[in-house]
């Protein structure tokens, strides 16, 4: 069973990263999601600048203890990420395009906050006149 749970901490800390990066966008349909992406977003960056400890890093570790494996060597994103998914010399570009993506779907949401009104508007008198 601790396998199974540590596999499903993987996957959810998977999507947590997903949410991380691509939430902003999740906003743009779904505008209140943006504060639970914000929460995300800046926990992620404490998680990675500061010695606060990752939640699901310290769950997938309790796991694998249970199954009698240590910790994950070097972090969860060190661990499955760097140099498996995409080399760790590419950090500095992917932290530079995930800056980029986070702060485009962020001109997005408020773009699509400033105009909603004008929309509603026109989908009201659209309605009224049919």
């Amino acid at each position: 069973m601790a396998k199974f749970l540590a596999d499903v901490t993987v996957a959810v800390h998977i999507l947590a990263l997903l949410l991380i990066g691509f939430g902003g966008f999740l906003a743009w349909r779904w505008p209140k999601l943006i504060f639970v992406h914000m929460f995300a977003a800046a926990w992620g960056i404490l998680v990675n600048v500061a010695p606060v400890p990752c939640p699901f890093t310290a769950l997938e570790n309790f796991f694998r203890h249970q199954q009698g494996l240590g910790d994950l060597p070097g972090g969860f994103n060190a661990y499955y990420l760097y140099d498996t998914v995409f080399p760790r010399s590419w950090l500095p570009a992917i932290g530079i395009v995930a800056i980029i993506v986070v702060a485009y779907s962020y001109v997005g949401v408020y773009y699509r906050w400033r105009h909603r009104d004008h929309h509603e508007d026109a989908r009201a008198h659209a309605v009224h006149l049919g």
